[in-house]
C-alpha cells in the first residue's frame, strides 16, 4: 500500500473520530441553568428570589456566586427540606437567617412556613427555582415547589423554572394518589415514578389547575438541552444526606415504601437506600446497626443490629419500582400487626391505602400491579400534554 494511501486513511479515520466525539460531546444534557443567555436578561435590575439548595450548581459553581459574579440583585434564598447546603436530616425543620458568606437572607421553606408569605413576596420582582429532583411523587422538593407556584399566582410574580434531567424519568410506575392522602409526600394526583422533570411537572401543575381555581403562575421553563426521557443521567451532586449515590437514587422510588414500616432503609448507616433489614426478623445474612450520624439523626431502628439484604451492588430494573422486596418482607414479618408504622404513614406515600391492604390480604403481585393500569394509563394522556422532551 503506498504512503498516500496509508495517509488518506489515517486521515479518514482520525476525521471519523473527531466527529464521534463531537456527537458524543453534544449528546451531554445541559441543564437550564447552564443556559445563561436565556434567562439572565429576565433577572437583570430585578429584585431575585431563588429557591435553590446545594445541587444548583453550574459546572462547579454554584448558582448564587454566578449571578452574583454578574450583577443580579438577590434579595433572598428560600430553602426546601435539608436546607439550603443540603445537609440537615430528613424532617428536620430548618430555621431561616443569614448566609454567613453571602450575607443573602435565607428562608425556610420547611417548618412552620412552607410557603412564601405575601411580604416576602412584595420585596421581589421575580422568582428562580433550580434544585435537582429524583423524579418520585414523595421527594419533597417538588412540594416546595408547589407551594411557591401559589405565591406567585397569588401575587402575579414571574417564576423562572430552570429545568434539570430526572434520573428516573424513563418509566413511570406506582399507585396514582388519591386526593384522600394528600400531603407534603404526595399533593397531585400523579404516580410514585411520575416520568416528569420538575419543568414538565411544573407545566402539569399549572395546566391541570392544581393551583386551586383561577390561580396560573406566569410560569417560564428553561428547558434541559440534548435530552430526552430515556437519556441516562448520573447525577453530579447526591440530592439530599440519604441519596448518596446514583444506586440509592434508583432504588429510592422501590424503597421509600419501607419508611412507613419498621424495616430500616439503612438511615444512620453508609448504606441510605441500598440495604433493608430488621431487628425483628432475619430477613438475609446481611447485617447492619443504624447509628445517629450528620444528615441522619435518630434514625429508625437506631443502634440494633438488623438483618435483611444489601442492595448497593444490584442491577436497579429501568422498567418498573420493585415491589417484591415490601411484598417478600411483610410475609415473612414475625409480627405483621407491627409490621407498618401505627400512624398509617405508608399511605400518605403510597397516596392512597389499598396499597397496605393489598399486601395485608396477600394480593399477588400482579394483581396489585394490574389494579394501578386504569389510573396509569389515564395518567400517561395527561401527561403527554406537558412534555418537553421526547
Amino acid at each position: 500500500m503506498n504512503p498516500i494511501s496509508i495517509r488518506s486513511r489515517i486521515v479518514t479515520a482520525v476525521c471519523i473520530l473527531l466527529v464521534i466525539v463531537s456527537q458524543g460531546a453534544q449528546a451531554q444534557p445541559v441543564t437550564g441553568a447552564s443556559q445563561l443567555p436565556l434567562y439572565l436578561p429576565a433577572l437583570q435590575g430585578k429584585r431575585v428570589g431563588l429557591v435553590v439548595n446545594h445541587t444548583s450548581t453550574i459546572g462547579r459553581t454554584h448558582l448564587v456566586d454566578t449571578l452574583l459574579a454578574r450583577g443580579i440583585s438577590i434579595k433572598t434564598i428560600f430553602a426546601p427540606e435539608h436546607g439550603f447546603r443540603g445537609q440537615a436530616t430528613d424532617g428536620e425543620e430548618i430555621s431561616s437567617g443569614r448566609d454567613s458568606r453571602t450575607g443573602i437572607y435565607i428562608t425556610s421553606l420547611y417548618g412552620k412556613n412552607r410557603k412564601p408569605t405575601p411580604e416576602q413576596m412584595d420585596s421581589l420582582d421575580v422568582i428562580l427555582f433550580d434544585i435537582q429532583d429524583v423524579g418520585t411523587r414523595f421527594y419533597t422538593y417538588i412540594s416546595t415547589m408547589h407551594y411557591v407556584m401559589e405565591a406567585c399566582a397569588e401575587t402575579r410574580k414571574p417564576m423562572i423554572v430552570l429545568d434539570r434531567p430526572n434520573p428516573n424519568g424513563h418509566y413511570i410506575d406506582g399507585p396514582v394518589l388519591d386526593p384522600k392522602f394528600k400531603s407534603f409526600v404526595g399533593m397531585h394526583p400523579i404516580p410514585v415514578v411520575h416520568g416528569l422533570t420538575i419543568g414538565e411537572l411544573a407545566r402539569m401543575i399549572n395546566g391541570e389547575g392544581w393551583l386551586g381555581p383561577g390561580r396560573i403562575a406566569p410560569l417560564t421553563v428553561i428547558p434541559v438541552k440534548n435530552y430526552t426521557h430515556k437519556t441516562p443521567y448520573v447525577l453530579p451532586i447526591p440530592p439530599s444526606p440519604n441519596l448518596p449515590n446514583q444506586q440509592s437514587v434508583l432504588l429510592y422510588p422501590s424503597l421509600c415504601f419501607f419508611e412507613g414500616t419498621v424495616v430500616s432503609i439503612g438511615r444512620g448507616t453508609d448504606k441510605q437506600f441500598q440495604v433493608i433489614g430488621s431487628p425483628l426478623t432475619k430477613y438475609g445474612p446481611y447485617t447492619f446497626t443504624p447509628v445517629d450520624k450528620p444528615g441522619a439523626m435518630n434514625p429508625p431502628q437506631e443502634g440494633k443490629l438488623c438483618y435483611g439484604l444489601d442492595l448497593s451492588t444490584v442491577p436497579v430494573s429501568r422498567q418498573s419500582l420493585v415491589l417484591t422486596y415490601l411484598i417478600d418482607f411483610y410475609k415473612r414479618a414475625t409480627d405483621k400487626t407491627s409490621f407498618f408504622l401505627a400512624t398509617n404513614y405508608i399511605d400518605k406515600l403510597a397516596g392512597t391505602d389499598q396499597l397496605r391492604l393489598q399486601l395485608q390480604t396477600s394480593v399477588p403481585e400482579s394483581q396489585i400491579r394490574k389494579s394501578w393500569q386504569p389510573s396509569l394509563n389515564a395518567y400517561k394522556l395527561t401527561r403527554k400534554k406537558y412534555l418537553l422532551y421526547p
